[in-house]
């Protein structure tokens, strides 16, 4: 503990830190009999993130942006399992903060990252200075708490900071003094993830009897992302928070936290459940326009008997699938044509009046919507702000077809188009745009692909937007082996990491695959149309 003492053993006036009394066990000047709480410290709305991932930093850290002073702090050995369940058992009836000792071999070299909203934020202040140990850490927390006495759980705890000046270690909780709980705060959310190592639960159990301690709800997140989590989506719709402090790697950064937090708190969520598209799903849809049979088996029924097709046709994947198979519909919303029509773009714009009885009677239904855009000679970007008011349903994405995307002088069916990255980008970050403002689940966004021409620059598509799942779907038709070749050409291709979509034909595949020969493929697709 060398190096560490000295800024215990006075505080700021040169006297000993409050309650301060003999350093062994169970000894030292009798405690307040007053009834006493923790003190909360004051801050305004906003989200920060404690983005540590050893359990003594995290607890510490916690600790510092939830709290000013406590009667008591909780001690145990942040590796020590059993111990930690006892303590957090006291620290929760005490109503106290709990902190977790490393050993000093094991101590922490990283500072205690207190990622604030703004740089301005009144948590700001709260990080600790680089390279300071999580032993040290641990230390100065105690003594910034004031506490009459710490809780040691665990001879070996107790052992280390027995002998701590300005630390009165008690051992029998029946020595501490009385204590009693703050009013729950409806403000106040703190994040915790759930599972993962030994070392996250510790850093979780800490955590979470902190924030109790704080009057805070606690609202545990599968992952680091709320709005993959249905649970977190419900408990966060029931009160949506003012103020949220995020525990824990895993996060991200405060203003990505918050901006998926205000989703969650909507509590709208995609047909499957949750509000992120994947891997929490499988989409398995009808393509055509409303209509015209020639494009596809989705025109060659109504809206009514195309629901119940798209969910007959999706039937037999639920066997196969790990993750929920949704029904849906790939909508051709503007189509290209063999004239080039009044406004000479060879793309025939259907009227969003004509598609909100298929679009709402799907989402009614539970299903998905992808628009699907033949820009004949216009761009992605035009033709896709005319379908705004569908774009801002939770339950519709869009895709886009460069094979109809021509350049001047060129005709639909004489050659098959293209498009570059950079005009895909335009789309995906105007998509972005509409889908934060509104507060939407994450929108799907399709790029159908079979001729490597169709996405010129692939490895230059912007995939990092948080409010779009991209996907890359291979649409190629023929025999087997020819759509394999395609398969493997086309996944080649594409940025790391985004997943991918097939296209079974009935009439053009020789034969059209089934959908166990469809899963077959690898990767999976997390989308398979059928045309």
């Amino acid at each position: 503990m060398t190096g560490c003492i000295g800024g215990l053993a006075a505080d700021a006036a040169g006297g000993s830190p409050s309650g301060a009394g003999s350093p062994s066990r169970g000894r030292g000047p009798a405690v307040s009999a007053t009834v006493l709480s923790v003190t909360v410290r004051a801050a305004t709305a906003g989200t920060a993130v404690v983005n540590e991932s050893t359990p003594g930093a995290l607890s510490v850290g916690v600790s510092r942006a939830l709290l000013d002073a406590t009667p008591v702090v909780v001690v145990a050995d942040a590796g020590d399992r059993s111990g930690i369940v006892t303590a957090a058992a006291q620290a929760e009836r005490l109503s106290v903060p709990l902190l977790l000792d490393e050993r000093a071999s094991r101590s922490s070299t990283r500072a205690s990252s207190l990622s604030a909203l703004s740089p301005s934020s009144p948590d700001a202040p709260l990080t600790t200075a680089d390279g300071a140990s999580s032993r040290c850490a641990l230390l100065a927390e105690i003594r910034r708490l004031r506490p009459q006495a710490v809780l040691a759980v665990g001879s070996a705890v107790a052992a280390r900071l027995g002998t701590t000046p300005g630390v009165r270690v008690v051992t029998d909780p029946t020595a501490l003094p009385e204590t009693r709980p703050l009013p729950r705060r409806a403000d106040l959310v703190v994040l915790v993830r759930t599972g993962g190592a030994a070392a996250t639960r510790a850093g979780t159990a800490a955590a979470s009897a902190t924030a109790r301690a704080a009057g805070a709800s606690v609202v545990p997140v599968r992952g680091g992302d709320p709005r993959a989590d249905p649970s977190a989506i419900a408990t966060l719709t029931k009160r949506p928070p003012r103020r949220v402090l995020a525990a824990g790697a895993g996060f991200g950064l405060a203003d990505l936290l918050a901006a998926r937090v205000a989703v969650a708190a909507t509590g709208t969520q995609l047909p499957g459940g949750g509000q992120v598209v994947f891997p929490g799903r499988r989409l398995v849809a009808l393509y055509g326009h409303p209509g015209a049979a020639a494009l596809g088996v989705l025109g060659e029924q109504g809206p009514a008997a195309s629901i119940a097709r798209a969910r007959a046709v999706a039937a037999p994947y639920r066997s196969l699938s790990r993750v929920p198979v949704v029904p849906a519909f790939e909508i051709i919303t503007t189509v290209a044509t063999g004239t080039p029509g009044s406004d000479g773009n060879y793309s025939f714009e259907s009227s969003v009046a004509s598609l909100r009885p298929w679009v709402e009677g799907a989402g009614a239904a539970g299903m998905y919507v992808v628009l699907d855009l033949q820009p004949g000679r216009s761009d992605f970007l035009s033709q896709a702000k005319l379908y705004a008011p569908l774009l801002r349903l939770p339950y519709v994405g869009l895709a886009l077809d460069p094979e109809w995307r021509l350049a001047p002088g060129q005709r639909p069916l004489r050659q098959i188009g293209g498009v570059t990255a950079q005009e895909i980008n335009t789309v995906s970050a105007w998509l972005a745009r509409l889908t934060a403002a509104e507060h939407l689940p994450q929108k799907l966004l399709v790029l159908h692909q079979f001729r490597l021409s169709m996405i010129r620059d692939p490895r230059a598509l912007d995939t990092r937007h948080d409010e779009l799942a991209m996907i890359v779907h291979m649409d190629g038709q023929g025999p087997p082996s020819s759509k394999d070749d395609t398969w493997r050409t086309v996944t080649a291709a594409a940025p790391s990491g985004v997943p991918f979509g097939w296209k079974n034909f009935y009439d053009e595949d020789e034969p059209t695959l089934t959908p166990r020969q469809t899963m077959s493929k690898r990767p999976i697709p997390v989308m398979i149309s059928y045309q």
